[in-house]
């Protein structure tokens, strides 16, 4: 797997923890998007850095 690939599964796998989180009401919902937020802004250093 390319550094990307890597990333982007990275990514997936914590956006999938962050609902699971708040799905199970261990997260509200301006952590769980500020999580997020924070996972896609790593996501985007990743790709722009290969870009």
């Amino acid at each position: 797997m390319t550094d990307l690939e890597d990333a982007v599964e990275e990514f997936l796998d914590d956006a999938n923890y962050v609902y699971s989180e708040y799905e199970q009401g261990y997260m509200d919902a301006d952590a769980a998007l500020s999580v997020l937020e924070g996972h896609l802004d790593d996501l985007r250093e990743e790709y722009e850095g290969k870009a």
